[in-house]
């Protein structure tokens, strides 16, 4: 998770305007069709809630709190990365953590593409330009199909073995999106805010 940086906290944001922020995110999405694939995986086990397909994406930051003066700032930083389409595969299910009771069921993306790290790192760097901290955290590339609520690891032992060596088949990465994030009773609302594209799929 990103948070605001003092040093770049002029006083303005502590008026009653600057209530008004933002939750953001980077990510990566799925085709639908691996999507739909991924959400047939549901054991339908009690406490474990499967994530929407069309919700499924690959995070490369998470932003909380952003002023709008910020979210401008990101957007033009993001708007400057340029990379080249890549594959990934989508392989491998397993749990955050990786013992005891888990809170997340994930894919990974085998062992990625440098061209993801390059542009995970790229996120990085213009959050860091914009006024955001980043999360010092090493960073785990994966895809969140699941959260768990008092579930025990026995109850998903069989599911994990069973699918431990998915092949989900591989994405081609031609794009990656910014999205505002909503808090609902229902469930999270995702508004994709802008796109960003691989040098050869720009318009």
């Amino acid at each position: 998770m990103f948070q605001l940086r003092a040093a770049y906290l002029p006083r303005k944001h502590l008026s009653v305007t600057s209530l008004m922020h933002k939750r953001l995110f980077v990510a990566i999405d799925l085709p639908d069709s691996i999507g739909q694939l991924l959400a047939e995986l549901d054991p339908h086990i009690r406490g474990v809630r499967w994530t929407d397909p069309s919700q499924m994406h690959l995070t490369l930051g998470f932003f909380d709190e952003v002023p709008d003066d910020i979210d401008l700032t990101l957007r033009e930083k993001l708007s400057a990365i340029e990379f080249g389409a890549f594959f990934l595969p989508i392989d491998g299910v397993g749990t955050f953590p990786a013992k005891g009771a888990p809170k997340i069921i994930w894919i990974g993306v085998g062992k990625a593409h440098p061209h993801l790290f390059q542009i995970h790192k790229r996120v990085q760097e213009c959050a860091l330009a914009a006024g955001l901290e980043p999360e010092l955290r090493p960073w785990h590339p994966h895809i969140t199909i699941a959260r768990c609520r008092d579930v025990s690891a026995q109850s998903l032992r069989k599911f994990l073995q069973a699918n431990a060596e998915l092949d989900a088949g591989m994405i081609r990465v031609e794009a990656f999106h910014l999205y505002s994030s909503k808090l609902t009773p229902a469930g999270p609302i995702h508004k994709r805010e802008l796109s960003l594209y691989c040098r050869d799929e720009k318009l």
